[in-house]
């Protein structure tokens, strides 16, 4: 598909990379080098599956490079707004769910507003960390949350130009 994409126009494609390798890719080194297949064919970007240990996408990264692949590589990010969807979703997508995370979100399946401040938060470190380690672009997967996704982005301390602090969605200030 990637192939047939680039001979029809000079398209900037992203592609899927998985962290934890995909669910059905036979092992780690078949799934990279089904990665490494859609690069070679001409994809310009990889967009990881969601993951919830920022080990998971450096070491992935570190072994995308040894591979060869030479495009960027941006974590998918998933704010976590109800536990029980995403540990369905962890599951048909083989991304593991750490244990300091289910008890984060333990007893608040009745408290909203204090998930949505835990989802922001973890999310918020998860790419202070990754930036850390050099990652410059990050995907959220934002489930029609966009609030959640700008209030990760103040916590970067990312701010629209010419901010004058209505700058919320939806806000007309």
């Amino acid at each position: 598909m990637v192939a047939g994409l680039k001979r029809v126009a000079d398209f900037e494609i992203s592609v899927a990379a998985y962290p934890e390798s995909h669910p059905e890719a036979e092992s780690e080194k078949a799934d990279l080098d089904n990665l490494k297949r859609k690069i070679d064919a001409g994809a310009t970007r990889a967009i990881t599956q969601f993951f919830f240990e920022p080990g998971y996408f450096l070491r992935f990264r570190d072994r995308a490079h040894g591979a060869g692949i030479s495009v960027p590589i941006v974590p998918g990010i998933l704010p976590v707004t109800n536990f029980s969807q995403v540990t369905k979703f962890a599951g048909m997508c083989g991304a593991r769910l750490p244990a300091w995370m289910a008890e984060m979100f333990d007893g608040l399946d009745n408290d909203p507003d204090t998930r949505k401040l835990v989802a922001a938060t973890v999310a918020a470190q998860t790419c202070q960390l990754l930036a850390a380690e050099g990652v410059q672009d990050f995907h959220f997967y934002t489930l029609n949350r966009a609030d959640l996704s700008f209030a990760i982005c103040r916590i970067l301390g990312i701010r629209p130009p010419h901010s004058n602090g209505g700058d919320a969605p939806g806000d007309s200030k």
